[in-house]
């Protein structure tokens, strides 16, 4: 019997101390705040990105540029001191996170996607992200984009489901690197895609953000709702 309850005892243990299989972040703002699942399968970008959230660089920039049905995007370094009708989008960290594209990961709505400026290995910056809102296609628009933005690329017919039924933003895939996806607070990107905004697409109204790494009992307690069993996502 005492056996059998020392077995037990370190299952228990060794449960509670196990690490978890997934990273999240939390993104708070004065609209709201969001909670972010980051991908497995995107190491870089994953590892990035937890690494200048624990250095507290996301602390006080912006969500500086935002289209409503696209996207908001922020992480520029300049945008933390920036003044009243400055320019943004252009800071960076003084190098880029390599590529990585994969087929199960594309712009549905709420993934978390790396900025870039063009670069012809299509790298991403160090520290600019953008969150998708998008919006729902029909076959037809689906179609007329594949033609007129994306080169006539084939899109999945599982993809071509979530963008019908969800809504996103297909014609970024392949170009921008996907590496998570919002899971809980998607309203906060509602919020803030529909704020009042100069001709540059930047807030009248500042939206500073802080972002912060969950800790392991909330992660759990993520996990198991989220059903999320294996380590792919």
């Amino acid at each position: 019997m005492r056996k059998y309850l020392t077995i037990i005892l370190i299952l228990a243990i060794t449960t509670a101390s196990a690490k978890p299989k997934h990273d999240f972040v939390r993104i708070k703002t004065t609209m709201g705040e969001c909670i972010i699942m980051l991908y497995n399968q995107t190491p870089k970008h994953h590892d990035n990105f937890l690494k200048l959230t624990k250095e507290g660089f996301y602390n006080g920039t912006l969500f500086h540029r935002v289209i409503q049905e696209f996207m908001i995007q922020g992480g520029d370094p300049s945008s933390k001191n920036a003044t009243p009708g400055q320019s943004l989008g252009s800071g960076d960290l003084g190098y880029r996170v390599d590529a990585e594209f994969r087929d199960s990961l594309f712009h549905k709505r709420g993934v978390l996607a790396a900025a870039s400026d063009g670069n012809p290995e299509k790298a991403s910056s160090a520290s600019q992200f953008y969150i998708v809102q998008g919006k729902k296609w029909t076959d037809t628009s689906l179609d007329e984009l594949r033609i007129k933005r994306m080169n006539n690329r084939v899109i999945p017919e599982p993809q071509r489901k979530v963008y019908k039924e969800i809504g996103g933003s297909p014609h970024l895939d392949q170009t921008y690197t996907v590496y998570g996806e919002v899971v809980k607070g998607i309203e906060m990107v509602d919020a803030i895609a529909s704020v009042k905004k100069s001709a540059s697409n930047r807030p009248l109204e500042d939206i500073k953000m802080e972002v912060s790494i969950l800790k392991k009992k909330e992660v759990r307690k993520l996990e198991k709702q989220l059903g999320l069993k294996n380590n792919t996502l």
